[in-house]
């Protein structure tokens, strides 16, 4: 639910369960572009699945769906990982939070079943949209002892990024010309590769990028693919 009209929003809000007395506790800009946010609260009594998300009211009319990228042992603070573009509601609510801010959270949900316990060799692509899932998958990978490799489409100012978050085995490329292109996404070195023509693909973020990839992964190998388009230019609320 991107947009709804006001009533809807505030209807929700007094018969969904609501998490009490959730704070910004810290803020964080890895760049311009990229912030990480901190929320303590009490979030013992909450089940935590990869890719599970909030939807969070970012206006009177919107809401904007953000994945959990972590959350503590002790379960009373998780961190959100915002792309600030500029664009639109949702970057603006989002760039504009500042520690002592107070939210109303639903409890978090889980649509997609992104984590595939049973494969063995997991690569995962996305971009800036794509980092908090791509940070909820890598302890349970680590854990399980899965081989991986995140393959990321990036600005240059956000080239870093990865690293900056622990996600080890990532390949940044430039947001360019090359996932418009299946002809250029045949050249890959993934594909180039038989090691991974196995393994079990999730595939994030621009819906463009994704469907390519994924029309090449379907004639060049016989891998299982996950793919959920996160954002389409001129799209609103995707």
């Amino acid at each position: 639910m991107p947009s709804a009209p006001k009533w809807v929003f505030d209807t929700l809000n007094l018969f969904v369960s609501q998490i009490p007395e959730v704070q910004v506790s810290q803020t964080e800009y890895l760049s311009t572009t990229v912030k990480r946010i901190s929320l303590q609260g009490d979030y013992e009594k909450l089940q935590f699945s990869v890719g599970a998300f909030f939807d969070i009211r970012v206006s009177d009319t919107d809401a904007r769906r953000y994945t959990i990228a972590e959350i503590n042992s002790e379960k009373n603070s998780l961190q959100l990982i915002a792309h600030i573009h500029g664009n639109g509601c949702g970057s603006d609510f989002m760039n504009h939070l500042e520690v002592g801010d107070r939210l109303v959270l639903n409890k978090p949900r889980t649509e997609q079943k992104y984590y595939d316990k049973a494969a063995e060799k997991i690569v995962f692509f996305g971009d800036e949209t794509s980092l908090a899932l791509a940070c909820s998958f890598l302890p349970v990978m680590e854990e399980q002892k899965k081989e991986h490799l995140f393959l990321f489409e990036l600005d240059a100012e956000n080239n870093a990024i990865p690293e900056l978050l622990g996600l080890e085995n990532s390949i940044v490329f430039p947001k360019s010309t090359l996932f418009s292109d299946p002809d250029q996404i045949k050249e890959l070195p993934i594909f180039k590769n038989e090691y991974w023509s196995d393994a079990y693909f999730v595939l994030t973020g621009n819906v463009n990028s994704v469907q390519n990839f994924r029309k090449v992964i379907r004639t060049q190998m016989h891998a299982a693919v996950k793919h959920q388009g996160y954002w389409l230019q001129g799209k609103k609320g995707l």
